[in-house]
């Protein structure tokens, strides 16, 4: 199928594009990398009468490491993440979880801004941004002037592709914070091929002492509840590198995933229990490394 009869727009700076989005409402859809827009307007499940192109904004290509974060601008494509040698020096985490999306030629065009709009409950990069309490940055127009406004994960987040970005809103950067000293991540999923939609997924960070003890961890989970779900580790992080009964209770009691053609919510359930006691032990390996302590 082919899309509906659209509007095209084309705006070069912020400021247009927030009038436009203004003006147009709930009739607008804005597009940056299309991965994930264009095969609903094909198959037309969306049908918007203007679509807002936002890659001649200038501005919005911005990607750097700094005030201790990862601050990527709307149209950054995921590729290039994966490719600027400061993000991969700063941020492995960021980095591996952008390595799971999809195939390389989705990667080649897709936005990292774009996955955080879009809210797949089954997203990496959200459940990321979750789990590290980063932001997004939304403009609008609003009384004659550009309104800005910071948007927490916690608050981002709504539903199975939804947002409490309003409709004229624009999401213009997001920023991923980098861990702690002594915080090591891990990140694991499964899928039935690669590239596909994970069954479930777990994205953590633990923390240790300067003797090498985890002192916390948290964790995010895949496609096992309709937001990215964090879930607080440290009542089960005794015992140097964990209990893994202990992580595995903890995890399936905190997760209620629901049955779908793909998975039963048990095997969700199971499967997201069973990454985190495998991935937790890498995690620990790493903030020990990081902070110097041989592991035991």
């Amino acid at each position: 199928m082919k899309p509906a009869p659209f509007a095209y727009h084309r705006p070069r700076d912020v400021e247009a594009a927030a009038r436009m989005l203004a003006d147009l409402g709930d009739e607008a859809k804005v597009i940056a990398g299309g991965q994930s827009l264009v095969p609903l307007l094909n198959f037309r499940l969306a049908d918007p009468e203007h679509l807002v192109d936002i890659n001649a904004v200038a501005g919005l290509g911005e990607l750097r490491v700094a005030n201790g974060a990862v601050e990527v601008g709307a149209t950054v494509r995921h590729a290039r993440l994966l490719r600027d040698p400061a993000v991969v020096d700063a941020h492995p985490l960021l980095v591996a979880a952008t390595g799971w999306i999809a195939h390389a030629v989705i990667r080649n065009r897709g936005t990292v801004c774009g996955s955080l709009a879009h809210a797949d409950p089954a997203g990496e990069l959200p459940a990321v941004l979750a789990l590290l309490d980063g932001s997004v940055e939304a403009v609008a127009w609003r009384a004659g002037s550009l309104a800005r406004r910071r948007v927490p994960a916690a608050e981002l987040f709504v539903g199975p592709l939804q947002t409490s970005l309003a409709a004229d809103e624009l999401l213009v950067g997001a920023t991923f914070p980098i861990p702690a000293a002594r915080t090591g991540w891990a990140m694991d999923e499964l899928a039935r091929r690669h590239g596909d939609y994970a069954l479930a997924g777990v994205a953590l960070t633990v923390t240790v002492d300067g003797e090498g003890a985890p002192t916390g961890g948290r964790a995010t989970y895949l496609s096992c509840a309709p937001t990215p779900l964090v879930v607080d580790l440290g009542p089960a992080l005794g015992g140097g590198r964990g209990r893994p009964g202990a992580l595995y209770d903890l995890v399936a009691d905190a997760l209620d995933p629901t049955d779908d053609i793909h998975a039963s919510g048990a095997y969700r359930r199971h499967l997201a229990a069973t990454l985190t006691v495998r991935s937790v032990g890498r995690a620990v390996d790493r903030a020990r490394a990081g902070a110097g302590v041989v592991s035991r």
